[in-house]
């Protein structure tokens, strides 16, 4: 699985992104999908995931109620829509595919990251 995030950009605080993810390959369907991000100086951190089982989604506490994360099968396509965003949010964005069978202690593939900043 290939995997190819955009829709990064600059923003003011308050404003929204639509970060994209392209999958190839004809397995998409069947593996959990996430966004993570890593902020300069810090550790790549889960955002959030989606269930490829019942679209189950899961996020990190600071971005609850902002961020939505979705998934569109026909398309191969992972999306992470962001709202109200706040320069905390300023990162690098990484979507990734997770094995069910492995869960996400071990991801299985990840894209190349797509620059998030947000300006106050």
């Amino acid at each position: 699985v290939q995997l190819q995030a955009s829709g990064g950009g600059l923003v003011q605080a308050g404003g929204s992104l639509r970060l994209s993810c392209a999958a190839s390959g004809r397995i998409f369907s069947t593996y959990d999908m996430g966004w993570f991000r890593q902020a300069p100086g810090k550790d790549r951190r889960f955002v959030a995931t989606i269930s490829s089982s019942d679209g189950s989604t899961y996020y990190t506490d600071s971005v609850k109620g902002r961020f939505t994360i979705s998934r569109d099968n026909a398309k191969n396509t992972v999306y992470l829509q962001m709202n109200s965003l706040k320069p905390e949010d300023t990162a690098v964005y990484y979507c990734a595919a997770s094995n069910p069978t492995s869960g996400w202690g071990t991801v299985g593939y990840w894209g190349q990251g797509t620059q998030v900043t947000v300006s106050s």
